[in-house]
């Protein structure tokens, strides 16, 4: 049970289940052998990609979600490539293994398989998960509601001096203000409220005005290109398309020339 001794939200038992996995990364590989192998890798620039002309696509591959339940079971490496074909901007790629069914086998096998910048999308909860997506990906998602605005910043910087695109993540208007607050520069407005899982896209119009000077990202609802249409009039730089990629990989190619 969370605080209050209400039911634990599916938000707070992901972020749990990934602090184990944190602790265990202390254990092995340690901090230190990922901090060498992550200053090492060459990253691929995500913010440049979202930045170009028209509307970005960070087309996702994820097998399964907590919402949807299993989607489909996919080729990581065949599935990227035909992302990249339809014309995605960058790829994201869900590790987190146990409601998502993720690895970071996953992440290897697309971004190895294309040549566009790919972000590690887990439940990122300690700082040595942010040194491990620098060992293998271009940009780590962090989830504004994970965080004290301190750690907020103290995450974000971290990623910078690693190399790596920090996707903050918010869904409302004080989250906006901290990610603000943290130096953001990529900030992802996900439509979908992860207490209830409910979608309404006029939450990234009504979020887009607060975020002046960063990158925008729209995530989740968008299923056609008239959404896509929608998401760039209020202010979208780029979409993040997940389950209706997943489902009909066209959306891509559709989406990527709505303007």
């Amino acid at each position: 049970m969370s605080a209050g001794n209400r039911p634990a939200t599916v938000l707070e038992e992901l972020a749990a289940a990934a602090r184990e996995r944190a602790a265990a990364l202390y254990e092995s590989p340690g901090y230190g052998e990922l901090y060498e192998r992550a200053t090492g890798f060459e990253k691929r620039d995500f913010a440049a990609a979202l930045s170009e002309p028209g509307l970005s696509v960070v087309s996702e591959i994820k097998r399964a979600s907590p919402s949807a339940g299993d989607i489909r079971e996919v080729d990581p490496a065949g599935w990227a490539e035909r992302y990249e074909g339809g014309g995605a901007s960058c790829l994201s790629v869900l590790t987190e293994p146990d409601r998502f069914k993720g690895s970071l086998e996953d992440l290897d096998s697309a971004r190895a398989s294309v040549s566009l910048p790919v972000i590690r999308k887990d439940f990122t909860v300690d700082e040595i998960q942010v040194v491990e997506a620098a060992t293998r990906a271009d940009a780590v998602l962090l989830i504004a509601a994970l965080f004290d605005p301190a750690a907020l910043a103290r995450y974000v910087s971290l990623a910078r001096e690693l190399g790596l695109t920090a996707l903050v993540e918010i869904h409302d208007e004080p989250e906006a203000e901290t990610a603000l607050g943290a130096g953001a520069r990529v900030i992802g407005v996900n439509n979908r409220d992860l207490r209830d899982f409910t979608v309404d896209l006029g939450t990234f119009e009504r979020l887009a005005p607060r975020l002046a000077g960063a990158t925008l990202v729209a995530e989740s609802g968008v299923k056609t290109a008239d959404d896509g249409r929608r998401l760039r009039g209020a202010g979208a730089d780029a979409v993040l398309v997940g389950e209706a990629a997943m489902r009909r990989p066209e959306l891509v190619a559709e989406l990527s020339i709505s303007e």
